[in-house]
């Protein structure tokens, strides 16, 4: 190894390494620093495994106190969110400064997907879908280009107080220094939306139909499920769809059938259904 802490950044796992070596018999250099098997030599890697253990714990203290110490001050200890730009400058004295800064292409989009949600005319879907038609893309990096935004990239973006001027970290709200894109009474109304279209999803979920799981399709006899869709105006409606066309496992082309149209339906079955005294027997 070039340094032995190269090797581990703790003293317990430096143990169990150089006792694994040990017993496979290997012998453990270090190009920069004296250890050996001899008892002196033993002494200093000892002494040099704790230093390193001594200085990662150190430096991860140390970042600790510099991000608090930064959010102390209404600043922002990561990465800037989709609408914003993490920049970098330099001062007279020479001194880097990282700022924050409103993204001017893509600034006016997040705004107006804040106001277009609270307004209760889409859903997040929806809303995705008319943000990529807009050009909505994430921030290039060296690594990765930009892309459309995806749903779970969505909703966390609507759920994150950043762009009220609110900094979560942690599990902990910090005011900010960085320019707020929407008001925090437009973020509050679009959290209490989201909150509500989730409850009445959970409930969809909770309370099955009494038909559910014994119907069948009568063009391809696959089993149909329940299901649930939500217009702009937020009504909700309740089908049948047959499982095979939505799995595509089978070419059945059966439309949904609405739920009432499945109640008479089997209604009506029931109703030329004729039981004999045999039946009984």
């Amino acid at each position: 190894v070039h340094k032995v802490d190269r090797l581990a950044r703790n003293r317990a796992d430096d143990v169990k390494i150089h006792e694994a070596l040990i017993n496979a018999g290997v012998t453990l250099v270090s190009a920069t620093e004296s250890i050996d098997q001899t008892p002196s030599g033993m002494l200093v890697h000892g002494i040099m495994s704790s230093i390193a253990e001594f200085y990662s714990r150190n430096l991860a203290t140390e970042v600790t106190k510099g991000l608090t110490q930064k959010l102390a001050q209404g600043g922002t200890p990561m990465r800037a969110p989709v609408g914003y730009l993490n920049v970098r400058r330099t001062d007279a004295q020479g001194r880097e400064i990282r700022t924050v800064e409103i993204d001017p292409e893509r600034a006016s989009l997040i705004t107006w997907a804040f106001k277009q949600y609270a307004s209760g005319e889409t859903s997040v879907t929806g809303l995705l879908r008319d943000l990529t038609a807009r050009g909505l893309v994430t921030v290039p990096t060296p690594k990765r280009p930009s892309k459309p935004l995806g749903k779970n990239t969505l909703y966390k973006l609507l759920t994150n107080p950043y762009y009220a001027g609110v900094i979560r970290y942690k599990g902990a709200l910090h005011p900010g220094v960085h320019e707020p894109l929407i008001e925090p009474a437009l973020f509050d109304q679009v959290q209490s939306l989201l909150k509500a279209r989730s409850a009445h999803a959970t409930r969809h979920v909770q309370h099955a139909h009494h038909l559910k799981g014994l119907l069948h399709c009568g063009s391809c006899g696959s089993r149909m499920l329940l299901d649930f869709t939500t217009n702009p105006r937020g009504t909700t409606y309740a089908y049948f769809i047959c499982s095979g066309r939505a799995a595509k496992k089978t070419t059945c082309t059966r439309c949904a059938v609405p739920v009432h149209v499945a109640e008479q339906l089997v209604e009506d079955s029931y109703r030329d259904i004729t039981i004999s005294e045999a039946d009984y027997r």
